[in-house]
């Protein structure tokens, strides 16, 4: 699915394009491509609004080809969890948990045996 333009007009007819796009293929997760698409508030509540019609079939929505300004405007109004970019980590999707900082070592699990422990 393309978006080319974001808006509130054109959310009854994109919802329905992505009604139609999930009713012909049965799909999990619809990619929607967003490369031409400019960052502001209107595009981002379509594209709330395409994800809500997406969870209400009962299936994913993730965009591609985003600009860093879209990316950084879902990620302050927090919707960057809920609108997943497709990219880099976890099988094409950008893994937006925390990082080490710079020198900063990654958090592991130590597991420490005791001498009264039984052995396994």
């Amino acid at each position: 699915m393309t978006l080319t333009t974001a808006t509130c007009a054109d959310v009854p007819a994109a919802c329905e394009r992505l009604r139609v796009l999930v009713g012909a293929c049965d799909a999990d997760v619809v990619v929607c491509d967003v490369g031409d698409l400019v960052a502001d508030l209107e595009a981002v509540e379509v594209l709330a609004r395409l994800r809500l019609s997406a969870r209400r079939l009962g299936c994913g929505l993730c965009l591609r080809g985003s600009s860093r300004a879209l990316e950084q405007m879902l990620a302050f109004c927090g919707l960057c969890e809920v609108l997943p970019v497709e990219g880099e980590l976890l099988g094409g999707l950008r893994w937006h948990g925390r990082q080490p900082e710079e020198r900063e070592q990654p958090r592991r699990v130590e597991e420490g045996v005791e001498a009264r422990d039984p052995p396994v």
